[in-house]
């Protein structure tokens, strides 16, 4: 699956109202992801700005995320997925260009030069039983995201839906949040796409002060989840999880204790440990933020009998695992939840989150390395290989 490179031509599509200090021609390059899980570095493409739709925002890219969803795409394992994408959910960008006026959440007017981030999740109808009845809007039917579920089109502007790319296009009705001088860019994705997530998940799992709270899974929803349930007034915080690099940046952020599948490859000899760390109580609450299904059925023993055990990284399918209803679920009096996605809520509280403790946590430890855009596809194999904590990308 490697990469190539490939110049275009301009391509004119119709006109907006922009600023009169915009060019009318920008060059953009991108990365898309075809539905082969090859990536194709677009290269200097000349696009007409005027062919934003009314409403709409197109950001020059500042950082980008490469995250494990992002290798879960490019091996085909979303059902969803209108391939090909430019992948990239979450990014922040400067405000290069807006057609009309653009307003965040709280009513300010959002201008060229601002800093910005945005919800990547767009087409939430909030109109269908799923968002008005059952109060579910990470299931809406309509919803789709920018990176993932969004099909893209480097020909276009409009097409430029995602954060692997130098200019990004924000569709109308987009929610932007501008990021405070007191939260660098690089600072606010350290969080990224995890911390949402973990919010999320954090929500779900109705921590109560004196919890015991176990986290398996090391990587950045694991490490924001681990956090959160300190700060939620967690009694004892355990990551479980691997690789040794991984686990130390998360003891660097004192959590209470980790244990390493490097060093206890047997679940039952986990099992032990976890046992012993919490005098035999286990866990009140256990989080999987892992990916592998195997995790599953570990993690239900992990908790205690009447704990609650949340599912959250089972984002894309990575395969079947069979357990023991009996023992793993109703014996247990065991409450199970899925965690799915996130909502505006999540990401406006991960935003403040980020900006109240931009320098209360050693977030610089969390981004392993920066690579440019052409070099996505030694990004994708390093985050695989879990060679860096996280990954982002920059424009060329």
């Amino acid at each position: 699956m490697g990469i190539t490179e490939q110049a275009g031509e301009s391509m004119l599509e119709g006109s907006s109202q922009l600023g009169a200090d915009v060019q009318p021609i920008i060059s953009n390059t991108c990365v898309v992801l075809n539905s082969d899980g090859s990536l194709n570095v677009v290269v200097d493409k000349q696009l007409e700005v005027s062919s934003m739709a009314p409403g709409s925002v197109l950001l020059q890219l500042v950082l980008g995320e490469v995250c494990g969803t992002d290798v879960h795409l490019q091996h085909g394992r979303l059902d969803t997925v209108p391939y090909p994408i430019i992948p990239g959910h979450v990014a922040v960008g400067r405000v290069y260009a807006t057609a009309g006026s653009i307003t965040d959440v709280e009513g300010s007017e959002i201008g060229q030069g601002d800093i910005v981030t945005y919800l990547d999740v767009i087409d939430t109808c909030n109109s269908c039983v799923t968002c008005l009845v059952d109060k579910q809007t990470t299931r809406c039917p309509r919803r789709r995201v920018l990176g993932i579920t969004c099909n893209a089109d480097p020909n276009s502007i409009q097409g430029l839906l995602g954060g692997w790319s130098s200019f990004v296009y924000l569709p109308p009705n987009t929610k932007i949040i501008r990021l405070p001088q007191t939260l660098p860019a690089s600072v606010f994705m350290a969080g990224g796409c995890g911390l949402p997530t973990a919010l999320h998940a954090v929500d779900r799992a109705n921590i109560r002060l004196m919890d015991r709270v176990i986290v398996q899974g090391s990587g950045p929803v694991g490490l924001l989840a681990a956090i959160l349930a300190r700060l939620s007034g967690a009694l004892q915080v355990i990551v479980v999880g691997a690789p040794a690099h991984r686990l130390k940046v998360v003891k660097e952020f004192g959590i209470d204790h980790t244990v390493s599948l490097e060093e206890f490859p047997d679940s039952g000899k986990r099992l032990a440990v976890v046992q012993e760390l919490t005098s035999g109580h286990l866990g009140d609450v256990v989080i999987e933020a892992t990916g592998r299904p195997e995790a599953v059925t570990e993690g239900m023993m992990l908790c205690r009998d009447g704990g609650t055990y949340i599912v959250v990284g089972q984002y894309t399918d990575n395969g079947d695992v069979a357990l023991n209803p009996h023992h793993m679920i109703n014996r247990k009096h065991l409450t199970v939840k899925g965690c799915w996605g996130s909502d505006f809520s999540h990401f406006y509280r991960g935003v403040q989150f980020m900006t109240k403790h931009a320098s209360s946590f050693p977030w610089h430890l969390v981004v392993s390395e920066v690579f440019d855009l052409k070099d996505a596809q030694k990004a994708l194999t390093a985050v695989e290989r879990l060679e860096v904590f996280k990954a982002l990308l920059k424009p060329m």
